[in-house]
């Protein structure tokens, strides 16, 4: 074997040699970087979950919230409906407690009514009906008379007024 040939043979020796142990890096860095993806797998998991669970917490109170101001919202509506209704029922009972006569007046007055409905009924059963008006540029008080009824007084001036 001459020289070369044995140059040549340990060559491909130490390629061969250096071939295995960069298949045995690359097997290596095979196993390490399947690890570190777990590794970085798992981290990325629980970052997500942890993540999760405080937008889970933040919506949960951002409902509860909500909930609240629907329910303060609805008893300040039901506080105001009330109020308007007592206000709107008060004003009108109001106002028919000042205007309308009380029950005592009531009375009064229908006493007063049938007084005077007798006191018309007697005058009218008396003739008293007469027809009153105003006459003339002045606004006079004037009256209708009866010209066929003959005349009184001592000077001719009391005629008899016409009733109906």
């Amino acid at each position: 074997m001459d020289d070369t040939t044995m140059k040549l043979g340990l060559l491909m020796e130490a390629a061969q040699a250096q071939q295995k142990a960069a298949e045995s890096s690359l097997r290596k860095l095979k196993l390490v970087t399947s690890e570190l993806a777990g590794v970085v797998r798992e981290e990325i998991h629980r970052v997500v979950l942890e993540e999760l669970q405080s937008l889970a917490a933040d919506g949960k109170r951002a409902a509860d919230a909500l909930h609240a101001a629907r329910r303060a919202a609805s008893m300040r509506t039901l506080l105001w409906s009330f109020g308007i209704t007592t206000l709107c029922a008060a004003i009108p009972l109001g106002l028919a407690c000042w205007i309308l006569p009380s029950r005592a007046e009531i009375s009064a007055l229908r006493a007063k009514h049938a007084e005077l409905t007798t006191r018309i009924a007697d005058l009218q059963q008396q003739g008293a009906r007469i027809d009153l008006r105003r006459c003339g540029a002045g606004a006079r008080l004037c009256v209708r008379v009866d010209r066929k009824a003959p005349i009184y007084g001592e000077q001719s001036d009391y005629l008899i007024i016409r009733g109906y």
